[in-house]
């Protein structure tokens, strides 16, 4: 198990975009969404190539930016997302990926060890004195 994707302990990572940024790589935010219960499944980032790969290929193509290279989601899990459609907001500096699931979508999994349906699956709290699973 690794601690950080499914332990118990609150890890948030509040330099990642400044981790991005270094990398020089010219990035938008990309929220993945269920196409047909509108379920977030996890946010990533795309690069041109990926978003005309995405387009071209109607698979969840992004820009993995912890190895910095094309992330072509499901080649090797097989947890292929189908493309319904992207769309951008309205300043254009961020995509949504609606998206159907052939398989599972988080790489971790869950305590029967099936692949868990979406990254957002621990809910956190405040209790006055921290942040915490709860």
């Amino acid at each position: 198990m690794n601690a950080l994707e499914e332990g118990t302990g609150l890890q948030l990572d509040f330099s990642k975009l400044q981790k991005v940024g270094g990398t020089g790589q010219a990035v938008v935010p990309v929220v993945l969404q269920h196409a047909d219960d509108g379920d977030v499944l996890y946010v990533a980032y795309a690069n041109e190539e990926a978003l005309r790969e995405t387009l071209r290929t109607r698979k969840a193509v992004l820009w993995s930016t912890s190895r910095n290279e094309l992330w072509r989601k499901g080649e090797s899990s097989g947890d292929v997302l189908d493309l319904v459609d992207v769309r951008t907001n309205c300043e254009q500096n961020s995509l949504l990926y609606r998206v159907r699931p052939r398989g599972g979508v988080c790489h971790t999994a869950d305590a029967e060890g099936k692949t868990r349906a979406t990254c957002y699956y621990r809910r956190l709290s405040d209790d006055g004195d921290s942040l915490s699973f709860g």
